[in-house]
Parts: structure tokens; sequence; C-alpha cells
């Protein structure tokens, strides 16, 4: 936080806002690639935190061309920037399924591929291109090795999976899907305990089926997989940081390259000042004391958190103006970023063009 410029900065740029520091973006963009020794074909980053096609093509100049989504509006921007694979890391399922055989047809170019986890789901997806000439779609086994959302565990229920889709022509095995976002403990070697716990999973996989490709790992255990494997590595939140990452993951060498610009718009007593930062511009699922920094008001303590208002109380409350502008850094940059329709990009200290969050909404059928 101490690289970026005081929020005067941003006296004519309108709040609630996201604000985008290139330079520090493209810092961590080359921490994330020192992390893969430069090998940019075990990077296979996860789009979902930023959805900004500025942000894929400066990951392709520096030759990573495979992304990780969840969405399919997030397929389309990635494949509408020239990204060589696509994985959509969601069951496609009901109308999806046509969605993603549209964008098929549409980016011929880019390799389309999507999780399975149940016969069923794998059942839709064969009946479905069966009947399609742009086959065949791309199936990662999805693996539950602690989640319990979403996957299957290791064992039967990945060998029958395996066999059903070697049997369909419509469908191309491609490997295994393990994401392990329930690792999250601050120890760094607790963490590395429970992944290799996983990595010994996946390796007697891989010992009686040596072809499958696997994506692993999420932003906490970025730093394990890139060098306790050969495998590629699907972190999200490195390239923009947040302030929850930040102060729980310190081993990894990342800058807090996204920030809220907000306004003091009410003062309501002698030690109290409210915000226009409520929870539609700022991710709410976190408890109310932890969803936010506000760096310029030390000791603020958050009593009060609505759709357009964050009440805090605070002893500065007298020094403070109204109007006054200050930076706030989300705990939770993901659902952050998804509230707005554009961020406004600083680089070198001085405001850049606008950059609009181009894969926020939804594809329809």
């Amino acid at each position: 936080m101490n690289h970026w410029p005081s929020a005067e900065l941003f006296s004519d740029v309108p709040s609630p806002g996201l604000l985008l520091h290139l330079d520090l973006v493209q810092r961590n963009l080359q921490q994330l690639l020192s992390q893969v020794a430069g090998d940019a074909s075990r990077l296979r980053p996860h789009v979902k935190t930023h959805k900004m096609s500025p942000l894929i093509r400066m990951q392709l100049d520096q030759g990573i061309d495979q992304f990780k989504v969840a969405t399919l509006s997030e397929a389309a921007m990635v494949a509408s920037c020239g990204a060589r694979d696509v994985l959509v890391a969601y069951p496609m399922l009901g109308p999806n399924v046509s969605i993603l055989e549209r964008l098929m047809g549409r980016y011929p170019e880019t390799t389309f591929s999507c999780l399975v986890d149940n016969p069923a789901g794998l059942h839709q997806l064969q009946q479905h291109f069966a009947s399609s000439d742009l086959g065949p779609i791309g199936i990662w086994i999805d693996i539950d090795c602690g989640m319990h959302r979403t996957g299957v565990p290791f064992g039967d229920q990945v060998d029958k999976l395996r066999a059903a889709i070697g049997q369909v022509p419509e469908l191309e095995y491609r490997g295994l899907h393990v994401y392990d976002g329930h690792l999250h403990q601050p120890d760094w070697q607790d963490r590395m305990s429970e992944a290799r716990k996983i990595k010994s999973l996946i390796e007697a996989d891989l010992e009686r089926y040596s072809m499958s490709e696997v994506v692993v790992g999420g932003s906490p255990t970025f730093g394990f997989w890139s060098h306790e494997s050969v495998w590629q590595c699907s972190p999200g939140t490195p390239l923009l940081w947040d302030q929850g990452y930040g102060s729980n993951y310190e081993e990894l060498d990342f800058e807090i390259a996204i920030a809220l610009l907000t306004r003091v718009i009410s003062k309501p007593s002698e030690d109290l000042v409210c915000f226009d930062l409520g929870y539609k511009s700022v991710a709410s699922e976190m408890p109310l004391e932890r969803r936010v920094l506000l760096p310029q008001v030390p000791d603020a303590i958050f009593v009060g958190h609505s759709e357009e208002h964050l009440v805090v109380r605070t002893a500065l409350a007298g020094q403070i103006r109204l109007g006054q502008e200050f930076l706030a850094f989300p705990r939770h940059v993901c659902p952050t970023v998804a509230l707005h329709q554009s961020a406004q990009v600083v680089q070198d200290g001085q405001l850049q063009q606008r950059w609009s969050v181009d894969a926020r909404d939804r594809l329809v059928p």
C-alpha cells in the first residue's frame, strides 16, 4: 500500500470507484512468472478476480496463453483476446452447454474444455455434442480434495468417469482439476503439509493413468505447487492481490494493485463519519470489521454498513472534511471487482484511461 499515490490524485474521479495500479500489476505479473522459473506453460491463471481484457492481453504478451474461468462471459472475453486454451472450471449443464458450443463456433482457434463430476452431467454433454460438428469438447474430471462443493474423491468414481469419457468420441479426456481452496491456513508449513497429502493422491492416480494433465491449486498454495510439482498452476488473485491475502500469506511476494476510492458524505456526530462505500461497492461476505481497510483512518471502528453507506467511528472525525477522498483496500478483491463496471487506471503516478470490467455480466442464450 505504500506504493499507492495520495488519495488527492483522484479528486476528479467519481466515487465509489475501482482503482487499478498498473505499475504494481506489471510487477505482480513478473513475480507470477518468476514463481515458475519463467515457464509460462505452467501457468493457467484464473481470470475471475479481474475480468478485464487488457489484463488478459498483458499476460498473452508474456507467453501465458491458457486460462481458467468461472463463467461463460469470462470464457468469451478470454477467447476474444486470442487465448489458445480456456478451461471453464464449472459444470456445464442446461442451456450453458449450448452457449459453450456457440463460443466454440465463434472462436475456432481457441480450445475449450469444462469440468465433469457426475455421470448425468457427462451424459448431457454427450447428448448435445453428438449432434454438433464442433467437437470434441475437452473434459477435465473435477476432484474433491477437501472443498466438498463440487468434484469427486480420488478412487473408483474417477476411474468410472474416465472410462466413460473414453467411450464417447464427442468428448476428449484432458485430465484432473484439483482445486484446494480449503487450504488457507496462515502458517505456511501447515499449508504445505496439507498440500503434500493432496500431491500424493495425484501421484498415485497418475501411476495408474499417466496420460492425465493436471491443473492444481489456488493462490494460497501457489508457492507450493509452483516449486513442488511440474503441473499447471491456476492462481487467480496474485495479479491484483488484496488485503486479506496480503496479511495472511506474506511469503508470497505480491503487491496490492487494486483499491477503492471513497469519500466522506456525512458526519453524523463528533466521532462518526459516513463513507460512500456500501456493500454495493465492496465485498461484504466477511464480518463487518474485516471487509475493507482504511489506512488513513488507523483507529477506524466500523459501526454500520448498508447498500450505499459505511459508517465509521474514529477520533480523527474532527480533522476529516466533508467530501475528502480516501483509499480503501478490500479484504476480498474478487467479488469486489465484480461490483464495478470499470476501473480507473493509474500508472507512473498519473491517471490513465479507464478499463471496462468487460466479463462482469452473464451470457444468455
